[in-house]
């Protein structure tokens, strides 16, 4: 997905700009989804792309929304030497977008730690998408 810096910057906040574009970080437990733990699915705020099952988040007590999995081929891994530091950036596959880092301090079935900006994502409630996804009933002839 490809955008000018124009239009990022015309459909996202300015912190959601300096996280997703940027490669910025919120303040450690600042993030709205820190100690969010609603059934639904997060999402890529900068171009819906399903991120994270609600069923795989957890309190790591980083100050940061925690998942031990994300959904299968959205997530990718980027060698980042910033801060003095060796880590693991992830960003979303489709637009590139900054999510945070993963770490190999999770807990069990994966022990990985993907640790994200809530500034960079979005949530919908599991009961949203099931509407979404209902089929409407056929009337009777």
């Amino acid at each position: 997905m490809v955008k000018t810096d124009a239009e990022w910057r015309a459909i996202l906040s300015p912190e959601e700009y300096r996280i997703l574009r940027q490669k910025g970080t919120e303040r450690a437990f600042t993030g709205k989804y820190d100690h969010h733990f609603k059934e639904g699915t997060y999402t890529c705020k900068g171009c819906g792309t399903e991120l994270f099952d609600s069923t795989t988040k957890y309190n790591s007590g980083c100050g940061w929304p925690a998942f031990y999995k994300a959904k299968d081929d959205t997530i990718a891994k980027k060698v980042d030497r910033s801060y003095g530091m060796i880590r693991t950036e992830i960003t979303c596959k489709k637009c590139d977008g900054h999510l945070g880092h993963v770490f190999d301090d999770g807990p069990n079935p994966t022990g990985i730690r993907y640790c994200v900006n809530s500034a960079s994502m979005g949530f919908v409630p599991a009961e949203d998408k099931k509407q979404a996804n209902q089929t409407p009933p056929v009337p009777k002839q």
